[in-house]
């Protein structure tokens, strides 16, 4: 389980993002890259980092389920997971 301090610093990166997302689109098209240096650092998407909504886990996150792989097997053994379940043959 991740911190939750760490959890938190990854949603205010998401906000950061999402609010300078225009802006840094129009800077990038006029290619006014002393304009993009002045945005905050945070503001890049690059900075994002994938991680487990429940857990926090930010290793073998599964993009298709927004969870890491360790949680998607406990909640597909569970039957949490609609149209998943265990393959045998």
């Amino acid at each position: 389980m991740a911190k939750e301090s760490m959890k938190a610093r990854e949603v205010k990166r998401q906000k950061l993002v999402d609010k300078y997302a225009e802006k840094r689109a129009k800077l990038k098209a006029e290619g006014d890259y002393v304009g993009l240096s002045k945005l905050p650092k945070n503001a890049s998407p690059v900075r994002l980092h994938n991680r487990c909504k429940l857990t926090g886990r930010p290793k073998g996150y599964m993009r298709q389920f927004g969870i890491s792989r360790i949680t998607f097997r406990e909640m597909a053994l569970k039957g949490l997971i609609p149209g998943i379940k265990k393959a045998s043959w």
